[in-house]
This record gives C-alpha cells, sequence and structure tokens, in this order.
C-alpha cells in the first residue's frame, strides 16, 4: 500500500458526515403538554442529569442511549410527582424519534 492509498482510505468517511440535528422530539410535546419544565426533569432525577442534556433532547441533539434512557426514567418519576403518571412507563423510544 502506498501512501496516497492510504489517505484515500482515512478520508473515506468525510462524505457522510453524522446527523446530530433531528429536529423537535416527542418529549418536548409531552413536557409541553403535561406543564413540565427542564428544571422539572432535573430535580426528579437521581442519576446526573443537567438543564443542558434535558433540552438538547427536546430539541432533538444526539444524545447517548443511556443519556435517553435517564431522561425517560426522570419524566416517569416527575409525572408521578405531579400526580399524573403515565398508564404505563414510558421508555426512550416513546420519547426519542431516532
Amino acid at each position: 500500500m502506498t501512501d496516497t492509498d492510504a489517505t484515500s482510505i482515512e478520508t473515506e468517511g468525510e462524505d457522510t458526515p453524522i446527523e446530530r440535528n433531528f429536529g423537535p422530539q416527542p418529549l418536548d410535546a409531552m413536557l409541553t403538554e403535561s406543564g413540565l419544565d427542564n428544571h422539572a426533569i432535573v430535580e426528579a432525577s437521581t442519576a446526573p442529569i443537567t438543564h443542558k442534556a434535558v433540552q438538547r433532547a427536546r430539541k432533538g441533539r444526539r444524545l447517548t442511549t443511556r443519556m435517553q434512557m435517564r431522561i425517560a426514567t426522570a419524566l416517569n418519576k416527575a409525572l408521578t410527582i405531579k400526580g399524573n403518571p403515565p398508564e404505563r412507563e414510558l421508555t426512550r423510544k416513546d420519547l426519542f424519534n431516532y
């Protein structure tokens, strides 16, 4: 393999950028409908979640699966605290469309 071959292999993936913005998520609509804000999610969480992470989740910025699960758990708890528990426990697939 020559130096030019190695260069073409390294730059091959640059043509397909990773999509990071997915637009408003179902999570945003659920929070708006239930009257909850970002702080309610952060406060209800037992795992480390920041206000910035919740905002990113609402706007559709890519989050790790672990952070999505933390937000889903915190939302279920926040809804229960508010006195409006969901009929079934919400999962990350209910809250995110990516």
